[in-house]
């Protein structure tokens, strides 16, 4: 009776880790930052192509580990130049990933979860339900095959990938170590060498969470706020009746004091016709962020099948903003990009075509509403 060798999957490993890797093979560790670039500069997943690797580690390593990314359903390109991928993680489920250009920018929006738990009410994804955290590899694997796509490897200075927002489908801080991981892949120098400031975790209020984050990683940080009030945000963002407004951004507050550094807070809040976008909730809203460094990216909500929300007038979107300027802060309205491809905010409850059967069948896939165009913006400062 044989027994077959489980691979390690060297695609999501640390710095830290791949180091432990090679130790533990009884190999040098200088070994693993040669074999990180050749995966993460250079798109690499054949060990027989890693030339500076002796032959004898090169098929060493083809016994017992391998380089393996999600699986690219589709690849769409919108006429903006916003793209969307469809990747099949292992659970079975797919999740999307969406970049989006912008002048000399181009921010990766990624998932964390296939679904998602905490059931904000105006979210296409909550309407799932959560299926699957993913793994390390399967989170960095999204930068790893977009990287990819523009021909971005060998690695150059002027990379197509210039910002990543952990705001696609699932929250990301119920996914932890996986997600912690792949950001900490993302800035170091052997992996993508993006920028603390340009790496962005956004979170519905997992308390506990953000102070734990503190301890690990110093990325900027986004809050979905989406309500100025406990009694309205208890509707939208169910999270926030275990985590209420006044501890949550309390806890915001120490993470963003921990950087040690001049960097604000990023609000999100997606504009729900006669449900959130009043001036009179402009004025609580004002009130709550008084005291906090932040900047305000308002969403306004773009329509997914039942809903039951609807998107505010111009008007209203206008008297929203105009109050929180008069107030003297830093407001941005997102602007709708990647529509024709399903890829705006609130649009990724897509049909992507199975192309392995070649039939009429469909895979349904959804995404978080605030996606996007939320991250565009969030990466406007940087």
């Amino acid at each position: 009776m044989t027994t077959s060798t489980v691979k390690t999957n060297l695609l999501g490993l640390t710095q830290q880790e791949m180091e432990k890797f090679f130790d533990s093979i009884g190999e040098k560790r200088f070994r693993a930052g040669q074999v990180m670039k050749w995966i993460h500069h250079f798109g690499v997943d054949d060990f027989d192509a890693m030339t500076n690797v002796s032959k004898a580690l090169r098929d060493k390593l083809k016994v017992i580990a391998e380089v393996r990314g999600p699986e690219v359903v589709s690849e769409d390109i919108s006429t903006d130049g916003t793209r969307k991928w469809v990747v099949r993680v292992a659970s079975g489920s797919c999740v999307e990933t969406v970049y989006i250009p912008q002048g000399k920018r181009g921010t990766l929006c990624v998932s964390s979860q296939a679904g998602c738990a905490l059931d904000c009410s105006f979210c296409s994804t909550g309407k799932q339900g959560f299926n699957s955290n993913l793994t390390a590899a399967e989170v960095i694997g999204q930068v790893w095959i977009a990287n990819k796509s523009f021909g971005s490897v060998p690695a150059t200075v002027d990379r197509a990938i210039t910002n990543v927002v952990m705001m696609g489908m699932g929250e990301p801080l119920l996914n932890f170590d996986n997600v912690v991981a792949a950001m900490h892949l993302m800035m170091d120098d052997l992996g993508y060498g993006i920028s603390k400031r340009r790496v962005t975790l956004s979170t519905s209020g997992v308390v506990p969470m953000i102070d734990e984050l503190a301890k690990h990683i110093d990325v900027s940080l986004a809050l979905s706020l989406h309500a100025p009030n406990d009694a309205l945000r208890n509707q939208l963002v169910p999270i926030n009746k275990k985590y209420p407004l006044k501890m949550l951004l309390e806890s915001c507050q120490r993470y963003m004091s921990s950087l040690g550094e001049k960097r604000v807070l990023t609000i999100e809040y997606t504009l729900l016709k006669d449900i959130n976008d009043k001036v009179e909730h402009a004025v609580e809203m004002v009130e709550l962020l008084k005291n906090i460094p932040c900047k305000i990216n308002l969403i306004p909500f773009n329509p997914f099948p039942h809903s039951g929300y609807e998107r505010p007038s111009n008007n209203a979107i206008r008297r929203f903003q105009d109050q929180l300027h008069q107030a003297g802060f830093n407001v941005t309205v997102r602007t709708t990009r990647g529509e024709d491809i399903d890829a705006a905010c609130g649009q990724l409850v897509g049909q992507v075509l199975d192309r392995t059967r070649r039939s009429e069948r469909y895979i349904a896939v959804r995404e978080l509403s605030a996606d996007s165009d939320l991250a565009q913006n969030a990466a406007n400062t940087n």
